[in-house]
């Protein structure tokens, strides 16, 4: 298994930036495809519980990220905003991230929505999630620090 999990359009994020390379930033046949932007997010297992980590900076309140847990799968969706004021012709690159995210993961096995702690602190987010089998669904709220 690789390490980056395979993605069947990061081609065509390699091909967008070969063109911006190459040619003025107004002419690019893809300017209409933003790139795309993942959660990455690292998942292991204790004798209790699931944890999930995920690397979401930018992130300014709780209001602004959503965790729904439902049986064996966890969702993670949210916005990230950024307020910086600056005249787009002095900038020379853009590469951080402003925008909505969604990723949804299955888990390896069923977790119980009861008991699940969620906490994000220097830009990770953090959820722990008790295992136990059951259908039931809830909103996870985020402790922020």
């Amino acid at each position: 298994m690789g390490l980056i999990p395979y993605d069947s359009f990061r081609h065509l994020d390699r091909v967008r930036r070969e063109l911006d390379r190459y040619f003025p930033e107004d002419w690019s046949l893809l300017k209409g495809f933003p790139e795309r932007q993942y959660l990455n997010v690292d998942v292991h297992e204790t004798e209790t519980e699931i944890v999930a980590t995920c690397d979401i900076p930018g992130l300014e309140k709780k209001e602004d990220v959503t965790i729904d847990v439902d049986g064996n799968r966890l969702e993670i969706s949210g916005s990230i905003n950024r307020t910086s004021e600056t005249k787009d012709e002095q900038f020379h690159r853009q590469e951080r991230f402003a925008g909505r995210f969604h990723r949804s993961i299955g888990l390896p096995s069923a977790v119980s929505p009861e008991g699940v702690t969620a906490s994000y602190r220097n830009g990770v987010l953090e959820v722990r999630m008790p295992k136990q089998k059951g259908d039931a669904k809830r909103k996870i709220d985020i402790q922020f620090h």
